[in-house]
């Protein structure tokens, strides 16, 4: 009544808080809540939403239960497999689970009044045919004690009236017979081994008795750690909920924490699908502005490198001209009219046209309008421009911040107004009363039961002194029996005849002879009491105790329509009035033994789905109103202005493409000079060196030396002037190349991005929204999902009822019923061991007794 009493507790609790909260589940909920459904399902079709962030709810406290619902017998322990051995060898029938059903169904109204109307006779028949089958061993075995109860007395009776006849022995007459000796130690020994299995049944049956006795404490103390283990149950179950309706604040804070972040968060999601078109275009933009910067510096470097060559090629050429008719004045010299030196002066008299200039850089158009127009362009900072439209882009999340304030507060305001109609629903039904006085009528009840330990102990003893009786009954035929034979063998004389025995062989005759007087007074009460005890321990350890241990009674009573042809399951029926729940009391029981929570034992679901309550509260109506009314504007955001639009156009029209490039690259391929005047100046100095030395042969190598001085000073500079004014045409061919197109295509680029941000940005918002709506869904299904799990293996962990059944199954079964049975095992022993030792005694008396006559043999 204990378990069934904390059971009830939350069970009407359960159903109270369904019949409260079932108009939650209105249609109009339902269809919202599938509409959102569906728009998660579209979602996650578009774009894989980001991975919710796994929350910590912590451990639901626990208590410990004390209760070790677990018997290891010892060594006593191989008496009970004998007698379970023994009972399986009279009964070794399956339980009848089929007939124990249709007898209560009979007995209890399972079965239609017409039905068993109709086949009463053959039910009647049908039944004590199956019990009469089942039970054939132990009727058997009944049978015979029923034999030995009545044959007893009987043949004890006769036995008496002969021997006082002088038959049966009575005689005190001993013939010769042969071999006297041998038929005497052949009785001893035997009544020796006889009474040694009779002493063997006492010890057993004493040790059942003293097992009984000492399992009285192992008694109390399962009923106490049981009852502590309720207790543990009862003031646990209301921190476990509130723990659980606490957690919501958990789900409820990360929550809050990703609205206060709905800029960084949603914001950031919106400018990350945003950026694919934006930033592309932006980007281009930018790298137009770097262009136009290279292309005023490449052509600052035109103009300057055409100054520096104008200015050089001048001056050059001055000096070129100057060299060259100092060589020729040179050649004039009356040495070079001699013949070998003449030729050498011819040739280089030839060569003297070479020094002079080849390029002409006084026709290249110039570069000034070009230049003129590009300073123009970059008086408006077109970086500057640029960078304010990544900034109005990159300020999304600031937008989306500020646009949803009052949505964000609107929806800390409904969380708050959840977590408040949560703990107030857990506080709307009185459990922590409940489970408060349900602790109280356990320590009322175990007050109670502590009250009857007394009695009991009292009771107890008496069971244990009226046992020992009994046994001392047969201890007082065992002591006759071993004093008979001690006397009689210590004073049995081979040379006394059978009258002339001595006094102590005589007394152990009558010894003898006494234990099977008293054997015939004891044997058959005995044997009554044995076959009681076997007749209900046995029945009760093949038809309870095993099926209990195999959980077979638990299949009796969850056969459906048992009781009643309208009430399919009993538990539920009991428990709640409603049959048609599928509860059973071995379900019930095996989720106890994995201490699962309560809630999942008995299938509480069906009456009150908590899980379904706490979506319908936390996924609530007005909270998906909320998001799917959230509105972002992205119209404020302005790439580029006008004045950076005007900037790109003017830089398209600044005349850079009609700049005569091919000219420049003419003159810029070409040599400084006709000749290398490095190279002139060498073969000058070869030639002098075939000169004969002398002023002539000086004079040549001075105007070779003053040739590389010119290429020195001169030529270099102007070649590098050349080579950077060659590297700035390049770049401005290749800037210039398609430069309108490429204007073009990058204001249309950005007039695209535009465009999606103003037109387009919808959908990528609801999308978006929709996404970080279900990331923020994902954190209350996580606290569902907890809750749901929690409810299931960690709330109101039931652990203790199936302890509770379990002790009593050791009690009954390992406590009482095993040790019932062994002792009337041993006790039955020692009856069947009496016949023989009654016989034996008898003819071993004739050995040991005084006779009055005796055989006489003349030779």
């Amino acid at each position: 009544m204990l378990w069934r009493a904390g059971l009830v507790l939350l069970l009407c609790w359960g159903s109270t808080g369904e019949r409260r909260h079932q108009p939650r589940d209105s249609p109009e909920r339902e269809d919202r809540t599938s509409k959102l459904q569906a728009d998660s399902v579209s979602t996650r079709q578009q774009r894989s939403p980001p991975p919710v962030e796994p929350l910590d709810f912590g451990f639901v406290p626990s208590g410990v239960y004390d209760t070790h619902a677990y018997y290891e017998p010892g060594a006593i322990g191989v008496l009970f497999h004998m007698v379970h051995a023994f009972l399986y060898v009279v009964q070794p029938n399956p339980f009848p689970k089929d007939l124990i059903v249709k007898v209560i169904q009979q007995n209890m109204g399972g079965i239609k009044l017409e039905d068993y109307r109709k086949d009463l006779s053959n039910n009647v028949v049908s039944v004590l045919l199956q019990t009469i089958y089942y039970e054939a061993g132990f009727l058997v075995c009944v049978s015979l004690g029923c034999v030995f109860l009545v044959l007893t007395p009987v043949v004890g009776l006769c036995f008496c009236v002969c021997r006082c006849c002088d038959n049966c022995g009575g005689e005190m007459h001993q013939r010769q017979g042969k071999n006297p000796d041998c038929q005497r130690g052949f009785y001893t020994a035997a009544l020796i081994t006889t009474s040694i299995f009779i002493t063997t049944g006492v010890l057993i049956a004493h040790a059942a008795n003293h097992n009984i006795t000492s399992q009285i404490k192992s008694t109390r103390r399962f009923i106490s750690t049981n009852m502590r283990d309720l207790k543990t149950f009862a003031n646990n179950t209301p921190g476990q909920i509130d723990h659980l309706t606490a957690q919501y604040t958990t789900a409820k804070n990360k929550v809050l924490s990703d609205l206060d972040n709905i800029g960084p968060l949603l914001g950031g999601r919106i400018q990350t699908q945003l950026e694919k078109e934006v930033v592309p275009s932006l980007d281009t933009a930018l790298r137009m502005a770097g262009a136009l910067r290279e292309s005023k510096e490449a052509l600052e470097s035109v103009s300057s490198s055409l100054d520096v060559l104008h200015e050089g090629t001048s001056r050059l050429a001055l000096r070129l001209t100057y060299e060259r008719t100092s060589l020729s004045n040179t050649l004039s010299d009356p040495a070079c009219t001699n013949g070998a030196v003449s030729r050498t002066c011819n040739n280089i008299r030839i060569t003297l046209p070479q020094l002079g200039i080849n390029s002409n850089f006084s026709g290249l158009p110039d570069v000034s309008p070009q230049l003129a127009s590009l300073e123009i362009v970059l008086k408006t900072d077109l970086s500057n421009i640029l960078q304010k439209g990544y900034s109005s882009f990159n300020d999304t999340p600031r937008l989306v911040q500020q646009q949803t304030k009052n949505v964000v507060a609107g929806v800390k305001a409904m969380l708050d107004k959840i977590g408040v109609e949560i703990i107030g629903f857990s506080k709307m039904f009185p459990v922590e009363a409940s489970l408060a006085n349900f602790t109280i009528f356990l320590s009322q009840g175990q007050k109670n039961m502590e009250a009857y330990y007394p009695q009991i102990d009292q009771l107890d003893f008496y069971r244990w002194i009226g046992c020992v009786a009994v046994l001392c009954s047969v201890v007082l035929v065992l002591t006759f029996n071993f004093l008979g034979l001690l006397c009689g063998t210590c004073g049995y004389d081979k040379q006394a005849t059978p009258t002339t025995r001595g006094c102590l062989s005589n007394t152990g005759g009558n010894l003898l002879m006494a234990g099977v007087g008293f054997s015939f007074i004891f044997a058959w009460v005995l044997m009554g009491m044995v076959s009681a005890g076997f007749v209900v321990g046995g029945n009760i350890e093949k038809l309870f105790c095993e099926p209990l241990a195999n959980r077979q009674l638990f299949k009796i009573i969850d056969t459906p329509y048992m009781v009643h042809p309208a009430k399919k399951n009993f538990l539920p029926g009991m428990l709640f009035q409603n049959p048609n729940i599928n509860l059973t009391v071995g379900s019930m029981y095996r989720d106890c033994y994995d201490n699962n929570g309560l809630y999942h034992a008995l299938q509480l679901e069906t009456m009150f789905n908590i899980n379904t309550f706490l979506k319908t509260t936390v996924f609530n109506k007005d909270l998906v109103k909320v998001f799917d009314s959230v509105s972002i504007d992205l119209q404020g955001i302005v790439l580029l202005e006008q004045d950076g639009r005007d900037n790109l156009l003017t830089f398209s029209n600044a005349g850079i493409g009609d700049i005569n490039y091919a000219a420049y690259l003419a003159e810029v391929n070409k040599g400084v000079t006709l000749v290398d005047l490095l190279s002139f100046s060498n073969e000058l100095e070869a030639q002098a060196d075939l000169l004969p030395r002398g002023a002539l042969e000086n004079a040549l190598k001075g105007h070779a030396s003053s040739i590389r001085q010119i290429h020195r000073e001169q030529v270099v500079p102007m070649e590098q002037a050349m080579s950077t004014l060659s590297q700035s045409i390049r770049l401005l061919q290749r800037t210039a190349k398609e430069l309108p197109v490429k204007v073009t295509n990058v204001l249309s680029a950005i007039d695209e991005a535009e465009y999606l941000i103003t037109h387009n940005a919808s959908r990528v918002v609801k999308q978006e929204r929709d996404v970080y709506m279900q990331s923020l869904v994902g954190y209350f299904r996580q606290y569902t999902d907890w809750v749901k799990n929690s409810l299931t293996g960690e709330v109101s962990q039931c652990k203790p009822i199936s302890n509770l059944i379990d002790s009593m199954e050791i009690i009954a079964c390992s406590f009482i019923v095993d040790s019932v049975n062994t002792f009337w095992f041993g006790l039955g022993g020692c009856c069947v061991f009496l016949v023989p030792s009654i016989i034996l005694s008898v003819k071993l008396a004739k050995y040991y007794r005084r006779m009055d006559t005796e055989d006489v043999f003349e030779e």
